[in-house]
């Protein structure tokens, strides 16, 4: 076990090995997403209380999902690279921050677009509401914190610092509908019986959707990793073997 994970923690090994994942990686998710937003954009009954409005649960909800482990991933990655000194650790929590920014952001502005016909205003400083934007400047804040600091063994040690206390913000944002008297909606029980307001016809279109959204962030932590690890390789000899063999 302990060889494979020093194996995995090998940039060059990584790099190849992500290489073969990716096409079949963009054609699952091509293939879930184009099912996900046909059933759920033209075949998603409508809601008895939301009308057609609950269609954006079909982006908010994966996107959201996203959000919440990006900032567990970092963490992770962050306690490995304190650890171990592993550097492909460091490379990963380091581009899974702005992808993080970018999925939050997004959470924040469909949750805004469905809230408004539904609560009949954008923008509530609500429990989850609040902690969401709390994670959504965090994130910003650990991409901040590695541009500002010049020593790169220095930002990955602050960087992964922050990222582990920043994780101590998911379970507030995951638990706040629970643990507070919140305007926005506790999570939702699902059913399979087809005659419930929340049956197969509703969820099975939502899991394929979080399905897709989560290749989609997949693809994109592996093609900002490969970046990554070119760019810090690039004096190694395989990485100039690449890109000798991409000239010709």
């Amino acid at each position: 076990m302990w060889l494979w994970f020093s194996k995995l923690g090998s940039p060059k090994w990584f790099y190849e090995l992500s290489g073969k994942w990716l096409p079949w990686l963009v054609a699952f998710m091509v293939v879930t997403m184009t099912i996900g937003l046909i059933w759920a954009l033209l075949f998603v009954p409508e809601d008895y209380q939301q009308s057609f409005t609950n269609r954006i649960f079909y982006v908010h909800v994966p996107v959201a999902s996203i959000s919440l482990a990006v900032f567990p991933l970092m963490a992770v990655a962050g306690a490995i690279t304190l650890v171990w000194k592993m550097k492909l650790a460091d490379m990963v929590a380091k581009c899974a921050a702005p992808i993080g920014v970018w999925f939050t952001g997004v959470a924040l502005a469909t949750g805004a677009i469905w809230g408004e016909p539904m609560w009949g205003t954008w923008w509530v400083w609500d429990a989850r509401l609040t902690s969401m934007l709390l994670q959504f400047f965090l994130l910003i804040g650990v991409v901040a914190l590695r541009s500002a600091i010049e020593s790169p063994d220095a930002a990955a040690r602050a960087c992964a610092l922050l990222s582990i206390v920043g994780a101590i913000n998911v379970p507030i944002i995951k638990y706040s509908v629970e643990w507070w008297n919140t305007l926005h909606q506790p999570p939702t029980p699902l059913s399979m019986d087809a005659e419930s307001a929340n049956g197969p016809e509703i969820w099975v279109p939502l899991l394929i959707m979080i399905a897709a959204v989560y290749c989609f962030f997949v693809i994109s932590l592996i093609l900002s990793t490969r970046n990554e690890i070119l760019q810090r390789e690039r004096r190694s000899q395989w990485v100039m073997d690449i890109v000798a063999a991409e000239r010709v």
